[in-house]
């Protein structure tokens, strides 16, 4: 399944709720501060007040962006770190969208990065997603592990009940469906190389990340961005020098390259010594997966003086 748009915020229908606590959610959507304090101030709604998914107003407003609500919100007693029933917390909706000043925020008050959703996901596995390069590195300085992993294939999990989601979700209608089938040890220097966040790469690099992780599929960063054909993103690679040989999937990168058929991401892997003379599991030369003759004259040269 195909998830189109980028996880905007649709109108908020809480359940079980009082029309004061209606209202806070509303203020908090909307960033409506003055609204917000005066709910807050009566003394007759709870700045904690939730709906039946566990959605707490702190995390409307973190969604949304809405810094100064998010601060009452705090200031007003609302609990950092309440996780909803998929295990997201404010943290993890505020570094999906890149709201990096709320994040801060969040961070000043007490926020963890140690909570995980029920896929194993984590707020530096979402924005890493997303590409918000500065949240990244925000989330990093703070305690995030660079080296988090999925645990399970995420599932069709919602923020509100207009099917806002919440977990690791395409940004666009033109994004492969097998990008949802992240498998166990999926990890945020995989994901963002897949979405093809140049910027996010390189703070996860900068920060430790391993460059050959590889997910269960036995598939690395550096395969997923060449078959892809993310050129911003593998020069950032070939910069940790990743590995160009085998991998546990029995291909190499150029393998990926050529199948991706982009012609500059095979040119980054022979500039960086890709061997084109390395045969896959099946016995397949990069030049075996491939019609194209402009593809295959940057390959035949390299084999001819590497027979030679």
């Amino acid at each position: 399944m195909v998830v189109s748009g980028q996880c905007l915020l649709c109108v908020f229908t809480p359940q079980k709720e009082t029309p004061l606590a209606n209202a806070v959610f509303w203020a908090a959507r909307k960033g409506n501060l003055a609204l917000l304090q005066l709910l807050l101030n009566s003394g007759r709604v709870d700045a904690d007040c939730r709906d039946s998914y566990g959605t707490t107003a702190l995390m409307v407003a973190s969604y949304s962006g809405h810094y100064e609500c998010v601060k009452e919100l705090i200031m007003q007693g609302a609990d950092i770190n309440y996780q909803r029933e998929t295990g997201s917390t404010a943290l993890f909706f505020a570094s999906q969208h890149g709201h990096c000043d709320v994040v801060k925020l969040l961070f000043e008050f007490g926020a963890s990065t140690e909570f995980q959703t029920k896929d194993g996901g984590t707020a530096l596995t979402v924005a890493s997603q997303y590409g918000h390069s500065k949240v990244v590195d925000t989330l990093l300085k703070n305690g995030a592990n660079v080296h988090d992993q999925l645990n399970v294939r995420p599932f069709a999990s919602t923020f509100t009940a207009s099917h806002c989601h919440d977990l690791l979700l395409p940004m666009s209608s033109t994004t492969s469906s097998s990008s949802l089938c992240f498998q166990d040890g999926t990890a945020p220097l995989w994901m963002a190389a897949q979405m093809g966040h140049s910027e996010a790469v390189k703070v996860l690099l900068l920060r430790g990340a391993d460059r050959d992780a590889d997910r269960q599929d036995g598939s690395t960063a550096l395969f997923k961005a060449a078959l892809k054909g993310h050129n911003s993103v593998i020069e950032e690679l070939l910069k940790f020098s990743p590995s160009l040989g085998l991998l546990k999937n029995g291909s190499t990168a150029l393998h990926a390259a050529v199948v991706g058929g982009n012609l500059r991401s095979i040119l980054l892997l022979l500039g960086a010594n890709a061997d084109p003379t390395l045969a896959n599991k099946n016995n397949e030369l990069p030049a075996d997966l491939t019609k194209s003759d402009r593809i295959l004259k940057l390959l035949h040269p390299k084999i001819s003086n590497g027979n030679s």
